[in-house]
């Protein structure tokens, strides 16, 4: 028997890889230090948000740029004592901040996200896990008309996709949403997307599943890779050495330490994301929203999770008031009928490339794979990651251009 396949990394798109190879007749065995279902696959905003193929870098950064980092006020926060370390890579995040650059990563970032409430019902058909998928329409929520239209370049990209959002101003919003305060005076809604209840349980449960139906899950920790020729024949972990014939780094922003012990340096970086969880929660919206672009206010369950903002800070410092401050503040007006038991507060890390598109492919000459920086995306885009992943790993025939996202364009 030949040896199994490896999935270092057991968040949304390491346990959909595991599981699209499985289907595909394969060995797998899955790998991660915590249990599945962690880090930012625990802690997002739980959208399944096919709409979002408009990168951050869009040519109005370099105007907007110094005022949302001065701005105590902005969804972006810098820690200035880690910007020195992010010099490097954001010189090429805003070199790729033109109109040119931006069109060509929508397009790709459209093919990978379009039908993402499908793939998510098509990872978990059939299964327990199926529970945790809801159909829901989608608004961004704005103070102002003017608000609104301050983001004309991306609602035109969008609209150029075909996504065409349904216009509400003044009372129209309340008439939508009538828990929302008569601070917000302008919708953009969008209709047929979906969210996921709870996402942490969800992504533990497919991995649940995963295990059900042969699959082995090993917690504990990756040290080093054995090397043949460029092949990699073991993957070197705490609790000793696993024969593998391939290896899939699905680690999120763990995978550039793993990819530098591989000998390649990914230019990866740190967006950390924060969430409050609002527990048995009433007044909440009926379906999820955007807060003008800052944050999503996701209604699950009982409970409601405000997500979002971006804090460039590295791994490693402390986690900030600030961001959460903004979330706070915006609720107040946004819900000012919110009541909960009790909240929660988190930090995690979302791992960003200076293209805003991840890397999904395999390392030319290697038995190598890659499925990670998928930055704000990747909940949205881990099943159908991961199904690439597998037929290209398999050898079926792919029935799209997914080239823009190949790994060896930093290699």
């Amino acid at each position: 028997m030949s040896n199994p396949i490896c999935v270092i990394g057991a968040g949304i798109v390491g346990v959909s890889t595991a599981l699209w190879l499985q289907r595909q007749g394969q060995r797998v065995i899955l790998i991660d230090r915590d249990t599945p279902g962690q880090a930012a696959s625990y802690g997002n905003a739980g959208l399944i948000a096919q709409w979002a193929s408009v990168p951050v870098n869009t040519p109005g950064i370099w105007r907007d740029l110094p005022s949302m980092l001065f701005n105590p006020k902005s969804a972006l926060f810098i820690r200035w004592k880690y910007l020195p370390k992010m010099i490097p890579w954001l010189t090429q995040f805003m070199m790729n901040a033109t109109d040119t650059k931006a069109r060509a990563v929508t397009k790709s970032l459209h093919g990978l996200l379009y039908d993402a409430v499908d793939q998510h019902k098509n990872l978990a058909r059939g299964t327990p896990v199926e529970k945790w998928i809801a159909d829901s329409k989608f608004s961004y929520i704005y103070k102002t008309r003017a608000d609104y239209e301050a983001s004309s370049y991306s609602w035109n990209l969008k609209r150029e996709l075909g996504f065409e959002p349904q216009l509400f101003q003044g009372h129209e919003v309340q008439e939508q949403e009538p828990n929302l305060g008569q601070g917000i005076g302008f919708m953009a809604q969008l209709s047929g997307h979906g969210h996921i209840l709870n996402p942490g349980e969800y992504v533990r449960n497919l991995a649940l599943v995963f295990e059900q139906q042969g699959g082995t899950f090993i917690q504990t920790t990756v040290t080093d890779f054995t090397k043949s020729n460029g092949t990699v024949t073991a993957v070197l972990t705490e609790q000793g050495p696993i024969e593998c014939s391939n290896v899939v780094v699905t680690s999120g922003i763990w995978s550039k330490s793993l990819m530098q012990r591989l000998g390649l340096n990914i230019p990866l970086e740190t967006e950390r994301g924060y969430h409050i969880m609002f527990k048995n929660a009433s007044g909440k919206p009926s379906h999820p929203l955007m807060a003008a672009g800052k944050f999503a206010i996701t209604p699950m369950g009982d409970d409601l999770r405000c997500a979002g903002t971006v804090e460039l800070g590295g791994l490693d410092l402390p986690r900030s008031s600030a961001p959460l401050d903004i979330i706070r503040d915006f609720i107040k007006i946004a819900l000012p009928n919110l009541e909960a038991q009790d909240t929660t507060e988190w930090m995690g890390f979302r791992p960003s490339t200076p293209d805003s598109m991840p890397l999904i492919g395999n390392i030319t000459g290697t038995n190598i794979y890659t499925g990670f920086g998928h930055q704000h995306m990747g909940l949205t885009a881990g099943p159908k990651t991961g199904q690439i992943l597998a037929q290209m790993m398999t050898n079926h025939p792919i029935n799209a251009d997914y080239s823009a996202f190949d790994p060896n364009r930093y290699t």
